[in-house]
C-alpha cells in the first residue's frame, strides 16, 4: 500500500483504480478497480457539459505520487439505478387513446357553452 495513500476513514478498505489502456473510441480508459473485498473491471470518461449521468458514478481520481496509473478513487455522484421498464398497457378499444375523462364529458357545457339551435324547422 502507498505511503501517501489516505488513511481508511471508517476502517473500510481503499478505493483504488489502476488505469489500463484507452477505450476504442479514445475518449475514455479501461481500469481495473478494486473496492470493498471486490475486483471490477471498467471505464472511466470525462463529463460532457450537458449531458446528464445515466448510470454509474460521478468519481475524482487522486494518482499516487510512486505509481501515476494507481489512483484512490472518492465517488462524489452515484446515479440512482434505473428503474425496470414496464410493458405498454394494452388498449381496450380500437383507434386513438381517448384523452377525455367523465368529468370532462359530463361538464361539456361549461366548459364550451349550449349547443346553439338555428330556430325550427317547418
Amino acid at each position: 500500500m502507498s505511503s501517501d495513500a489516505p488513511p481508511p476513514e471508517t476502517g473500510e478498505a481503499p478505493d483504488v483504480v489502476l488505469l489500463h489502456s484507452p477505450t476504442p473510441d479514445g475518449e475514455g480508459v479501461r481500469v481495473l478497480r478494486a473496492r470493498e473485498g471486490r475486483l471490477e473491471a471498467g471505464e472511466v470518461r470525462p463529463m460532457k457539459e450537458g449531458q446528464p449521468i445515466q448510470s454509474g458514478e460521478l468519481v475524482t481520481l487522486t494518482p499516487r505520487s510512486e505509481s501515476p496509473a494507481v489512483c484512490d478513487v472518492k465517488v462524489q455522484y452515484k446515479a440512482p439505478a434505473s428503474a425496470p421498464e414496464k410493458p405498454a398497457a394494452a388498449l381496450t378499444h380500437k383507434g386513438p387513446a381517448l384523452v377525455n375523462s367523465s368529468e370532462y364529458r359530463a361538464r361539456w357545457e361549461d366548459i364550451f357553452g349550449a349547443p346553439k339551435t338555428s330556430g325550427t324547422l317547418n
